[in-house]
């Protein structure tokens, strides 16, 4: 069951819409990664560069998210790889969730295997059918997800996985050396929230390669379009 088959965004109301969607997930999405945080048995890779940056500058959780998100833009405009308006709304939401829900100390800290396990892969399926929902809104994919695309059209012979396993590594053994927390949660994340991100579009009937993500300057021709008409 596919819940939102509608990506056109060709109205000021249409992106309006979608763009509230991908906010809202987005934020829940934040949920999730605070759950794998709380797992406490090591955590994703570019968390583990968001916690170690969070520890070096002593700056909290979500402005390191928003900075390092903002460094790769760069590096994706500098690709010259297509931004969308939702990739934006990533790359400020998510990490500001996670502080939020820090703030509320919503979730004790696991202190069983368990119950580490249990909240990390809980934390995997809701970044799974969030990551959904956001994609679902077709204003571009995270800025991360870009880098990755970009960095493959310029390596054509090397496979995506190899290219993707190599920028793990990178943000993983970076984020390490500056104190970020490696452990088992860090091989659960690695290998398993493709996998679970696949069965939540499978159970929703979702195939991401459909969707036709509008850019940010296909949106505010839109949205400024639609202003001067109403003008």
């Amino acid at each position: 069951m596919h819940l939102f088959r509608d990506s056109d965004n060709s109205t000021s109301m249409h992106i309006l819409r979608h763009a509230l969607m991908a906010a809202l997930s987005l934020f829940v999405n934040g949920f999730g990664i605070y759950l794998t945080i709380r797992a406490n048995i090591g955590v994703s890779p570019w968390d583990v560069l968001n916690i170690g940056v969070s520890k070096t500058f002593g700056i909290l959780y979500g402005t390191a998210s928003i900075a390092i998100s903002v460094l790769i833009l760069g590096i994706d405009l500098m690709l010259r790889e297509p931004i969308g308006l939702a990739m934006l709304i990533d790359a400020i939401v998510v990490g500001k969730a996670v502080d939020f829900f820090n703030w509320l100390d919503a979730v004790p800290m696991a202190d069983t295997l368990p119950m580490s396990i249990a909240m990390q892969v809980l934390g995997l399926f809701i970044m799974g059918y969030t990551q959904y929902f956001y994609m679902a809104a077709a204003l571009g994919c995270g800025p991360r997800d870009t880098l990755l695309v970009g960095l493959k059209r310029r390596t054509s012979r090397v496979p995506i996985g190899a290219v993707s396993i190599a920028l793990l590594s990178v943000a993983t053994l970076t984020g390490w050396l500056l104190g970020g927390p490696v452990g088992l949660g860090t091989l659960v994340c690695a290998f398993l929230s493709g996998p679970i991100m696949q069965l939540a579009f499978r159970t929703v009937d979702f195939d991401a390669t459909c969707i036709r993500h509008q850019s940010l300057p296909e949106s505010l021709r839109v949205l400024l379009h639609t202003r001067r008409k109403t003008a």
